[in-house]
């Protein structure tokens, strides 16, 4: 999940090279285990029932998107975003309405559909913590903020995106139902307690490393990550209070040539059978209602749907209208 420009590596699929032809299209991602779990459990089903070959391309590069719909140029057909900027990418006429006669929009969670996307898979923002080093684990947003209390290397997210602001607000004792319009001067000055005590990570694989290795034995990660970290032999607590909720979003460039596929390929990735498959390969929830229907109780346990009582949503709306601002001020208090 979520991601910079350049945390993964150009990936194709073997076979696949060159030009797309017109039985081709182009599926771009963030790349590593989430963009492998989207091939294996989407895309070759796809090709499958359709005929329809499915390249892999990436990673995610939202000015490779512009570029491409200014120049009249669009290379990719379905790209996985983050969802704030699907909402932004919208309204700035960057992207294809999508054909709900098409997608089933009546079975996917209407908080991650717009005209113009729609839920690629969900997460949430949870404490983490090594409990075989860290001994004594952090959890809530306050004690991850408390370094008296829990002295050493905390682990968060490095880029500008929602999850990191809303903790330090909640740590700050902001209610849930109070956090927007974000109060970015109260928020920083909380974060800039703990700015020489955090380690950034840029994408799941270095998070995982980060907690695995003791060198951040507690931090804030996506849900699917720890999961998949526990299931490697590490003693992992998470906690999921106040839990911070994101998705990513599939979405259609504008222009794109091969938009009947495009729109096929986003039906057949949102049905209910190949969300459930992904929420089972990767510990992210599904974005399909029906999902759930398909899996174990065990696995749904794990699952950020579960945790619906103690979630805090953030607000895609309101980051799509500010996502400028802050990352400006996000890079800039990094700097410093």
């Amino acid at each position: 999940m979520k991601k910079s420009f350049a945390i993964a590596a150009l990936m194709t699929v073997v076979g696949f090279t060159g030009v797309a032809q017109a039985e081709d299209m182009v599926f771009a991602s963030w790349g590593g285990t989430t963009q492998d779990a989207q091939k294996a459990n989407w895309a070759d089903s796809f090709t499958a029932n359709t005929k329809i070959n499915v390249i892999q391309d990436g990673p995610t590069d939202y000015g490779k998107i512009k570029a491409m719909v200014e120049a009249g140029n669009v290379t990719w057909d379905v790209v996985d975003v983050e969802g704030d900027y699907a909402v932004q990418a919208g309204k700035a006429g960057l992207l294809e309405k999508l054909d709900f006669s098409v997608i089933d929009k009546s079975k996917l969670d209407p908080r991650f559909v717009t005209d113009y996307s729609v839920g690629s898979f969900y997460y949430s923002f949870v404490i983490g913590c090594n409990k075989d080093i860290a001994g004594n684990c952090p959890k809530t947003w306050a004690d991850l903020f408390d370094t008296a209390k829990f002295p050493g290397k905390r682990a968060f997210y490095k880029w500008s995106a929602p999850g990191v602001i809303e903790a330090a607000l909640l740590a700050d004792g902001v209610s849930a139902d109070k956090l927007y319009p974000l109060d970015l001067d109260r928020a920083f000055k909380k974060l800039d307690t703990i700015k020489a005590d955090i380690v950034w990570w840029d994408g799941g694989a270095a998070s995982q490393q980060l907690l695995a290795s003791g060198e951040a034995p507690f931090g804030s990660f996506w849900n699917g990550r720890l999961t998949a970290l526990a299931a490697t032999g590490v003693t992992v607590e998470t906690s999921w209070d106040q839990n911070i909720t994101a998705a990513d979003s599939l979405v259609v460039p504008k222009g794109a040539k091969n938009k009947d596929a495009a729109m096929k390929f986003i039906a057949h990735a949102t049905a209910d059978m190949q969300q459930a498959q992904f929420a089972m390969t990767t510990g992210y929830a599904p974005t399909n209602l029906d999902s759930n229907l398909l899996m174990e109780e065990a696995i749904r346990k794990t699952l950020p749907d579960m945790q619906a009582d103690s979630q805090v949503n953030a607000d895609m709306d309101y980051w799509a209208e500010h996502r400028d601002e802050i990352g400006k001020r996000w890079y800039d208090w990094q700097a410093k």
